[in-house]
């Protein structure tokens, strides 16, 4: 153990850190001889952020001064977190480190030399909200020319559209016919408003988020002395989290790492799981081949989790061909060696059951709530399950989301639903009259007070004559409105719900939604669920009281627990994206079906596949303890009936032996 004085921006401050006991063989190494261009493999649950920290450590207490290295991180609670542990380790804060992340450090580098990209020293950033207003402004003229055209892009899509083209470098074409092309016809459009956009961007001297990148590279590539006051001053490089770099970020570290070489980024490219997000899983692949004589260093002792678990995951990985070889050793012998769990169930609603009946019996078994978690790989999967816990009062949130029924296009379609079963629920008129061009509050207000003190019956609302007193452009709105609302009305689907929901898709609302949601299709199959989910039900009346209920119950009990996300006794239901970097002591994985997960869209693009086998593996390595896979063996859909599923590709790819099979005692009948 070594006792000295910290040269760390202040004066006669010791330090004591004994690496080697402080540290495992794996990352001692790192943290030791990470010279030059060096790229470290990190498992999950390997301890990666504690490297990292350990190395600044120890290139500060080796005398590089803080204001020599640059650290860059995906969040800004990643960065705030790493410089408070790593206070906490020197016992000292050290003076002119570059913390934060892509965005943080690009703006402030920017602010440095801004005239060198034409930009005054006060320039503004756009926010996503201010983004949408200056599209909305730059696409006003052009909308007219389509005005009764459902499907012209909302703001919202077109600024998704932008910013993937940025960080992908790719253009607006090829985003357009991969990602939507149902928005094909307006590509010459969306390339005119992304002009438009960045004129109006110039004149009002302002940035948004991804010019923070491309400005900064731009400033890199043709301002000599800003390059070279950059790549001279950052000696050395630390990069966070490096699988999840973007084209634009992966240039960026090129740029800066040009001079002296030193250039660490720490990732795991079998945690890849964000290319929706221009995420590029080459980065971290051929880090080796972009900066020559790289050091590859791997982390494999893992932390977290139980050996029948992590010999599952390593399994599951090693069918994806694209990728380092990496084998996770586990180091909690001393803990429950049970096998992964492997649950056959009849559908979606026994899988429900069983997983709420089991999530009371390991509560009872004193595991707390907030130690269990439910993944899934759609958030449609949680419908069945939110509903039977509510009905058990098991307390639950969604992780980094909406809960299923409170989805604004969900809401969307069940405001609808409301009207019919009770047409004075001003609410739900309100809410579907708003969904329409040129009806605002106010008019909708009108429109439903007109309805009211008429004592008129809903058909006669629907009548031709019905919205006379409208303006012209409410009055369209409203004829949107009445040809999904109108055929409704038909008395024998009340006993429906499930036909009544693809109703109010078909007759126009499915249009809305591409139109408006930059995720439109993810939420188009969140409907569908939601219709498929509605055929268990004759009467419509039932079925919104259930989904009242589950309302109801959050406002009961999930706010006598914790209005805070992760506090209290809440079980975590969660997206398997939004799970990566947590862990739980028992985890569900649900809906591994064939047609479920993987998502059907992977099975004719190896590519993709191997990004879906990747974030299974991701799930699998949340649990620490227990781990559940769950799949049922028949689902309803819409358009073909009661459907007959297989488990999962990636379950039938495990060897029999690594799993504990469950015989659940329910009947099953096909």
């Amino acid at each position: 153990m070594r006792s000295y004085t910290l040269n760390l921006g202040f004066k006669n401050t010791p330090s004591t850190i004994d690496y080697q006991k402080d540290l495992n063989p794996e990352q001692f190494k790192v943290v030791t001889e990470a010279e030059g261009p060096c790229l470290v493999l990190a498992g999950p649950g390997s301890g990666k952020t504690r490297t990292l920290i350990y190395r600044l450590a120890y290139m500060l207490e080796n005398g590089v001064p803080a204001q020599n290295i640059l650290l860059m991180t995906f969040t800004n609670k990643a960065a705030h977190q790493m410089q408070s542990r790593l206070e906490s380790l020197l016992k000292a804060k050290p003076t002119g480190l570059w913390c934060g992340t892509f965005h943080h450090i690009g703006n402030r580098s920017i602010r440095m030399y801004p005239k060198h990209l034409g930009l005054s020293e006060n320039f503004g950033i756009l926010d996503k909200e201010d983004q949408k207003a200056l599209i909305k402004i730059c696409s006003k003229s052009l909308k007219e020319k389509f005005k009764d055209s459902k499907l012209f892009p909302s703001p919202g899509v077109v600024q998704s559209i932008i910013s993937y083209s940025h960080n992908a470098k790719q253009e607006i074409e090829k985003i357009v016919f991969d990602k939507y092309p149902h928005l094909a016809s307006f590509i010459d459009d969306i390339k005119t408003i992304h002009l438009l956009y960045g004129r109006k961007k110039r004149e009002s001297n302002n940035l948004d988020y991804d010019d923070l990148l491309t400005c900064w590279i731009k400033l890199l590539k043709t301002a000599p002395s800003a390059a070279q006051r950059f790549t001279k001053q950052f000696r050395y490089i630390l990069v966070d989290e490096y699988q999840d770099t973007n084209s634009l970020q992966s240039d960026i570290i090129q740029l800066l790492s040009a001079y002296h070489k030193n250039v660490l980024v720490v990732g795991d490219d079998a945690q890849s799981i964000y290319s929706f997000r221009a995420a590029d899983i080459r980065n971290i692949l051929e880090f080796p081949s972009k900066f020559d004589k790289t050091k590859i260093f791997k982390l494999e002792t893992n932390y977290r989790s139980v050996s029948p678990i992590l010999d599952l995951a390593n399994n599951v990985i090693q069918k994806n061909q694209h990728q380092f070889d990496k084998i996770l050793i586990g180091t909690r012998e001393e803990f429950s060696q049970e096998r992964p769990n492997l649950i056959c169930v009849k559908d979606p609603y026994a899988q429900s059951a069983f997983i709420a009946q089991r999530i009371l019996e390991l509560s009872e078994d004193g595991i707390p709530l907030n130690e269990i978690a439910v993944l899934y790989r759609a958030h449609y999967q949680s419908a069945e399950l939110e509903l039977e816990l509510t009905k058990r009062e098991i307390p639950y949130i969604i992780r980094g989301g909406v809960r299923f029924f409170e989805q604004a296009h969900i809401k969307d379609v069940l405001s609808y639903l409301k009207i019919i079963q009770n047409p004075q629920d001003e609410i739900a008129w309100i809410r579907a009259l708003s969904l329409h061009g040129g009806i605002g509050l106010g008019y909708a207000d009108q429109v439903f007070r007109k309805f009211q003190k008429g004592g008129l019956s809903i058909n006669k609302a629907v009548e031709p004559r019905f919205h006379t007193f409208l303006p012209k452009r409410p009055q369209k709105g409203f004829e949107n409105f009445r040809k999904i609302l109108k055929p409704l009305l038909k008395k024998d689907l009340v006993g429906h719900p499930d036909v009544l929901i693809q109703q109010i898709l078909k007759n126009g609302y499915a249009d809305h939604v591409l139109s408006n949601f930059e995720n439109g299709r993810d939420r188009l199959d969140d409907i569908s669920e939601l219709s498929n989910f509605a055929h268990s039900y004759k009467d419509l009346k039932e079925f919104l009281a259930d989904v009242t209920l589950r309302e109801g119950f959050k406002g009961e009990t999930i706010l006598r627990a914790s209005d805070s996300e992760g506090e209290g006794e809440n079980l975590i239901l969660s997206t398997i994206h939004q799970a990566k970097g947590l862990e739980w002591k028992v985890v569900f994985i649900i809906g591994l079906s064939d047609g479920q997960f993987p998502h059907p869209k992977s099975l004719s693009d190896a590519a993709q596949l191997e990004e879906e086998r990747r974030l299974f593996y991701v799930a699998l390595t949340r649990a620490k303890d227990q781990i559940y896979l769950a799949y049922p063996m028949t689902r309803f859909d819409y358009n073909y009936g009661t459907v007959v599923s297989r488990p999962s590709q990636f379950l039938q790819e495990l060897p029999e032996e690594y799993l504990e099979k469950w015989e659940i005692e329910e009947e099953i009948v096909l």
